[in-house]
């Protein structure tokens, strides 16, 4: 089969490599679809990972082969595929905190080599551990392999939503809006609260407004404290998400989340940065700060029932369609991107 394997900073091979063969408990799918995620063009572009391996992990596709002891799943189902699933029993599960557990982390679909997501090849093999614990998910008829490769990354957006518990008549700053901050404002406006998005690019300021912001302004602004607590009764938000690593992004936020709010950490940043904060800033004002990494396990059936019953529109944010062949090509125009880019799916 095909596969892009990375094989060192950006470099990515495209390369025939063998199907990967399946244990009595495991199950191929073809992917016919795959999202490019930020994850995977910050594993591509910097020395996280020992190479080989083959990245893609928001997957969907057609299960082509089931191990002899597999039960539920048959060949030729349609299927979106979870890339990991928690073990449940540890204490970080028992404290629904899924993402810190060690069977989560190290438990992963692959297409060869160190598992890695695998979705960037044309088969992946998914694991027993992930088939029998709800990893795989059937797609209905009317949903197309496309928008059944959002479930995953609006799994992470939800989880972020409810752990900064945004609410009806609340009103949240979203700081950046590419593929996930305007998810961010769709799932925003889904709960019953007003989004006010950032960017720096006219495209992206406009693109937010017709997904929901309620309003949208340039990051540059330099009235961007003063107008956001002009719409906020002179208080300021209640929540910030950092869709963006930016160090000038979160000292926006600071300015313009009310006292008692809430600023939560989304996007990754770069392990050299620091920022320099004044805990009085957070004590005096009752500032929380949080992140949130990856998806939840607990929310996994709301993110399907989003996606699959179009409750939010995930195909107004794709932009790009390519070939495997072209994912350098994707991984370039994500980097730096056109007024138009937004979210691009692979298809192998």
């Amino acid at each position: 089969m095909k596969a892009q394997v990375f094989r060192g900073v950006n470099q990515l091979s495209y390369e025939e490599i063998p199907v990967p063969t399946l244990l009595t408990d495991e199950v191929l799918v073809q992917v016919q679809a795959v999202g490019l995620c930020q994850s995977d063009i910050k594993k591509i572009r910097y020395p996280l990972y020992e190479p080989p391996r083959i990245f893609g992990h928001e997957t969907a596709g057609i299960i082509t082969a089931v191990g002899a002891g597999v039960t539920g799943w048959q060949v030729g189902q349609r299927v979106a595929v979870m890339h990991h699933i928690p073990c449940m029993r540890c204490a970080y599960c028992l404290n629904d905190n899924f993402s810190m557990c060690d069977t989560y982390k190290n438990i992963c679909t692959t297409a060869g080599f160190a598992p890695s997501g695998g979705g960037f090849a044309e088969y992946v093999k998914v694991p027993g551990h992930i088939v029998r614990n709800g990893g795989l998910i059937p797609i209905p008829d009317n949903i197309s392999f496309d928008e059944a490769s959002f479930v995953e990354p609006t799994n992470c957006c939800l989880k972020a939503v409810k752990k900064a518990q945004i609410a009806p008549g609340q009103t949240v700053l979203i700081t950046g809006a590419g593929p996930i901050g305007l998810m961010f404002v769709m799932l925003v406006k889904f709960f019953g609260a007003k989004a006010i998005a950032t960017d720096l690019l006219p495209s992206r300021i406009e693109k937010a407004l017709s997904v929901g912001a309620e309003a949208a302004f340039d990051a540059r602004d330099s009235n961007l404290r003063e107008k956001i607590h002009a719409m906020t009764n002179g208080m300021g938000v209640d929540v910030a998400l950092l869709a963006v690593p930016s160090e000038k992004a979160f000292f926006q936020a600071l300015d313009c989340t009310r006292k008692g709010g809430k600023i939560l950490f989304f996007a990754e940043f770069p392990d050299e940065m620091e920022i320099p904060v004044n805990p009085n800033i957070l004590y005096r004002r009752e500032i929380d700060l949080m992140g949130s990494y990856s998806s939840s396990y607990r929310l996994q059936s709301l993110a399907v029932d989003i996606v699959f019953n179009r409750r939010i529109d995930v195909q107004a944010l794709i932009s790009n369609h390519y070939p495997l062949k072209d994912l350098s090509t994707a991984v370039e125009q994500a980097v730096f991107p056109t007024p138009e880019t937004y979210k691009i799916l692979i298809h192998p």
